[in-house]
């Protein structure tokens, strides 16, 4: 087998593993009555807590320590283990700290695997820029493939996601062992100090104004992704309680629904240069935080049935929400900051959206679910909590233009040509 096939099957089943539950794990949590709104919330911050400090940690290890490739294989059978013991645990105070050492474990895998696969390219001499993005578009298929067999077996509300995530994650961490090895480099990077390694020169960025704007930005658009991971799919299976949508394709399926989102995340990445050149990075920043507002709004009003459409055409949207400031904020921060902390300043602008702004958008969400949308029967007022959600992207949007502000230079210009 091929380097490059062989790195195709590692995203494959590295994301298999995140999309076996991520999506319909608030079904499980909500279905069997595990806790409230507020706990379940708990739960989906545990994603960000250790988006904070495990990938940081993972790499002053394999810098100095491990080769990548074995860290790797730990962390997937490691993770594993607590996968397949997650549905014992029924108390929710239990389960959070179980859930977040599952994900102590997880998340450091993506950045691992990006490291695993960097260093085989080069040892093979392949142009990492035109043989990765295809191996790692296969990560969002293996996602996308999961969610297809979690619903297919109608196992959304069921512990089975868990076990089968499980399994995949035994299979990556063994085959992990077999990846060609990617020992600690040696060389001046042994001797960076562990402030350095931790990244922690980046964070003198906030001093300047553009880039502190910018990062709180990360953050409040991190916290939008977390809202509709943490309840979409539930959102859409919460229709089942009404006896009109109960045999629909919708209620039946809702992480099939949901994994058009995963289509479209993939389709949109193809578009970007198109807006990037058009519009240029702030302008396509301010349409992701619009597509983040018609994400919800849509939601709010859509159906199963003759709403279909709306909730389908939300899901497509999320492709231009998701990937348009992600991407024009790497490249952002590629362009605008001095080679000596770009990889700091890449690795903050992470921390910001998938470690604080996870941690502040499943927490806020929860509580003001619990507070404000939960109906006399215990069950929720979706519509309230779209328009909710909506409503927050459409602040953001507003103030964003006004208070954001940095000088279209010409590496700013170079970078989008070059898309």
């Amino acid at each position: 087998m091929s380097i490059k096939s062989r790195l195709t099957l590692m995203n494959f089943l590295q994301y298999f593993i995140w999309g076996s539950w991520l999506l319909t794990i608030a079904h499980y949590w909500f279905d069997n009555k595990l806790g409230t709104a507020t706990q379940f919330s708990a739960i989906f911050s545990t994603m960000g807590i250790s988006s904070i400090f495990m990938p940081a940690l993972t790499g002053i290890l394999v810098d100095r320590v491990i080769n990548a490739e074995r860290l790797y294989g730990i962390m997937h059978i490691l993770g594993g283990i607590v996968l397949f013991c997650l549905p014992l645990v029924k108390d929710p105070t239990l389960f959070f700290w179980v859930m977040l050492l599952n994900m102590m474990f997880y998340m450091p895998t993506i950045s691992l695997s990006i490291t695993v696969a960097y260093t085989a390219l080069k040892n093979s001499n392949e142009d990492i820029v035109k043989v990765y993005p295809p191996i790692r578009t296969v990560g969002t298929v293996g996602f996308i493939a999961a969610l297809w067999t979690v619903s297919l077996t109608h196992n959304e509300s069921s512990a089975n996601q868990f076990y089968i995530a499980s399994a995949i994650a035994f299979l990556l961490g063994f085959y992990a062992f077999s990846l060609p090895k990617c020992p600690p480099p040696a060389g001046n990077i042994n001797k960076k100090t562990f402030k350095d390694s931790l990244g922690l020169n980046a964070f003198a960025l906030f001093k300047t104004p553009r880039f502190a704007v910018f990062f709180i930005f990360s953050m409040l658009l991190g916290a939008a992704l977390q809202l509709t991971n943490a309840y979409g799919d539930v959102f859409i299976g919460d229709f089942k309680t009404v006896p009109a949508y109960q045999d629909t394709i919708a209620v039946k399926y809702p992480a099939i629904i949901m994994s058009i989102s995963q289509v479209s995340e993939t389709l949109f990445i193809l578009a970007i240069p198109f807006f990037l050149k058009k519009f240029g990075i702030k302008n396509v920043m301010l349409i992701s935080m619009l597509a983040w507002v018609l994400r919800f709004g849509l939601f709010a009003i859509g159906d199963p049935i003759h709403g279909l459409w709306m909730i389908i055409l939300s899901c497509i949207v999320y492709g231009m929400a998701f990937d348009f400031f992600n991407i024009s904020g790497s490249l952002f921060v590629e362009t605008q900051t001095s080679p000596e902390i770009r990889g700091s300043a890449q690795g903050l602008f992470m921390m910001m959206v998938n470690g604080f702004g996870a941690l502040f958008g499943s927490i806020a969400s929860g509580i003001v679910i619990d507070k404000f949308f939960i109906l006399a029967d215990h069950s929720k007022n979706w519509q309230g909590i779209w328009f909710c959600f909506a409503g927050y992207a459409l602040v953001i949007a507003i103030i964003f233009p006004f208070v954001f502000r940095y000088k279209h230079n010409a590496a700013l210009k170079h970078a989008i040509e070059h898309v």
